[in-house]
C-alpha cells in the first residue's frame, strides 16, 4: 500500500516498549475495557468488521473468536505490530486480514464494513488527521453502518494517571474532549453520535461512543 512511509506514533508510544504493550495493557484492564466495546458494537455473525488501529490484533483476534463467522479487517501502520498481530491470530487459529496502511486513506471501497471497531487508537493522531480519518470510517460503512470507539478522555474531563503520560503523547490526549470528539464526528457526517459511558483504569479514564451512520 502506499504511504507506509509516513511518520506515525507506534502502538506502545515507542518502539521500545512493543514487547511489554499486551502484558501492560492486560494488566491494567485494557482487556475488560476492549471487551466492553466489543460488547457495545453488538456484533452479529453476518457483519463484516474493520478494526481501525489494531496494534498487535488483540481486539480483532478476541472478535473471531467470540464470532468465528465475522469477517475481520483490522489495518495499522506499524509494521512491527503487524508482525505481532499476524503470529498471534496464527497460533490461535483464526484468519484475519490485517493491512498496513493509515486511516486517513482507507483502502476499502464505499460501503464495505457493517461496523467499525477503534481502541485507544485516536489520541494518536494528529489534529489535522483526525476530521479525515472520520470521513473515511463514514464512508467505508454501510447505510445502517455503526462506529465503535474507545480512547481516552481529554484532561477537561479526567485528571490522568502517570501511566498514560509515559505511554502517550499529553498533547494528543488534550484534544480529546467528549465535545470536541462529538463535534467531529457529526462534521464527519454521521447522523447520531454519542458518548455510551466511560470507564476508570489505571492508565487513565477511557470514554465509549457510538456514531451511526
Amino acid at each position: 500500500m502506499s504511504d507506509v512511509t509516513r511518520s506515525y506514533l507506534p502502538a506502545a508510544g515507542r518502539d521500545l516498549f512493543l514487547p511489554l504493550y499486551d502484558p501492560i495493557v492486560k494488566f491494567l484492564g485494557g482487556g475488560a475495557a476492549r471487551t466492553a466495546l466489543v460488547a457495545q458494537a453488538e456484533l452479529r455473525p453476518a457483519h463484516r468488521v474493520f478494526d481501525l488501529g489494531c496494534g498487535t490484533g488483540t481486539m480483532a483476534i478476541q472478535i473471531k473468536k467470540q464470532l468465528p463467522d465475522v469477517k475481520i479487517v483490522a489495518l495499522d501502520p506499524d509494521p512491527k505490530a503487524l508482525a505481532r498481530a499476524r503470529k498471534k491470530a496464527a497460533r490461535e487459529g483464526v484468519a484475519i486480514q490485517f493491512d498496513q496502511g493509515f486511516g486517513d486513506k482507507l483502502p476499502y471501497a464505499a460501503s464495505s464494513f457493517d461496523r467499525v471497531l477503534s481502541s485507544l487508537m485516536f489520541h494518536h493522531l494528529a489534529a489535522t488527521e483526525r476530521a479525515n480519518v472520520l470521513r473515511e470510517v463514514h464512508r467505508v460503512l454501510t447505510a445502517d453502518g455503526e462506529f465503535h470507539m474507545m480512547d481516552f478522555e481529554g484532561p477537561e474531563d479526567h485528571k490522568h494517571g502517570w501511566i498514560s503520560h509515559l505511554l502517550h503523547s499529553h498533547a494528543h490526549i488534550k484534544d480529546n474532549s467528549a465535545v470536541v470528539i462529538l463535534d467531529m464526528l457529526k462534521k464527519a457526517g454521521f447522523s447520531k453520535a454519542t458518548k455510551v459511558g466511560s470507564r476508570k483504569m489505571v492508565f487513565g479514564a477511557v470514554a465509549y461512543y457510538r456514531a451511526q451512520v
